[in-house]
């Protein structure tokens, strides 16, 4: 279920006889051929055209472009809608060349997402609630933390799936490749995390965390479990669908991995995760110090409507 998100701020649309379909990575496959990286205010995609030197290529996009030379562009996300902005021919023209039909990339901007997880539509808090908040503030973070993930206003997010950030253990990993034959590993980039955890004392440890502190300061909030989908078979090499065990690592996920009762026919691996907003914006850095900071009682259910 995931799309060729550039830094979640850009995506890819298919232009079709009736319109535009999203790109997702289990129905577009090659879209595994296209790599990033960040510089000084640029975007850096390269094409590794599957090993073909003679067809590898590179496009420099800038993070923030000047919308006022950009067109609207509707799009709805998993049944989540928002406006955008239609990036330049010259864009649109280098992506439809590699993937060797029409394509459109698009911007997000400062137009974001609604969330849209049952549990976490806004709330507004009862009078006495109202009344505390208002007439005792040093109570109001304790009101907070115990009102849960609910909030007086819609949580947003850009073109990300369901959660800006996505959360997986390398012990989980680790328990994935032993299902592979021996000498033969899972690669974590086909779960397609940003954040990895190691250290968890066992596999799926993660399934009842509620929240992570980083650095003892701020505070990630795993709000879901991310439900996987056919994408994990594909083989980055080729960019084709998998062969072999290591194609068929949705089946065997299948077997034991289906514990959500929200989405009973999808296996789990990894929590999507959300910034506390209580906490400012921070830099983290690989090898930060990572403690559980709640664990949940039971295990989440999927709520996301229609996906």
């Amino acid at each position: 279920m995931t799309s060729l998100i550039l830094v979640g701020s850009f995506m890819l649309l298919e232009k079709k006889a009736d319109g535009y379909k999203n790109m997702h990575v289990s129905n577009y496959p090659e879209m595994t051929q296209f790599l990033q990286e960040m510089d000084n205010g640029t975007l850096i995609i390269k094409y590794r055209a599957c090993g073909d030197a003679n067809k590898a290529r590179s496009i420099k996009i800038p993070l923030v472009p000047d919308l006022e030379k950009l067109e609207p562009f509707e799009v709805e996300m998993h049944s989540s809608p928002t406006t955008g902005s239609k990036m330049p021919d010259k864009y649109n023209t280098w992506f439809s060349e590699c993937f060797g039909y029409e394509v459109v990339l698009v911007y997000i901007g400062e137009n974001k997402r609604a969330v849209l997880f049952q549990d976490m539509q806004p709330l507004e808090p009862d009078p006495l609630t109202r009344f505390i908040k208002k007439n005792i503030p040093f109570a109001g973070s304790y009101v907070e933390k115990i009102m849960g993930l609910h909030q007086s206003e819609q949580w947003k997010i850009g073109f990300a799936d369901c959660a800006p950030y996505l959360i997986t253990s390398q012990t989980s990993l680790e328990e994935v490749s032993t299902r592979l034959p021996e000498g033969e590993e899972m690669d974590m980039t086909k779960f397609r995390p940003n954040i990895v955890v190691k250290g968890a004392f066992e596999p799926y440890q993660e399934d009842y965390w509620g929240r992570l502190k980083i650095n003892n300061k701020a505070e990630v909030i795993m709000a879901h479990n991310c439900v996987r989908c056919k994408s994990i078979n594909i083989d980055y090499e080729t960019g084709k669908p998998g062969t072999g065990p290591s194609g068929e690592v949705l089946k065997k996920l299948q077997k034991d991995r289906r514990i959500d009762v929200g989405s009973k026919w999808s296996p789990v691996f990894g929590r999507y995760s959300f910034w506390d907003q209580r906490y400012p914006s921070q830099i983290i850095r690989v090898g930060d110090r990572v403690n559980v900071a709640k664990v949940n009682e039971g295990l989440t259910v999927w709520s996301w409507p229609n996906l």
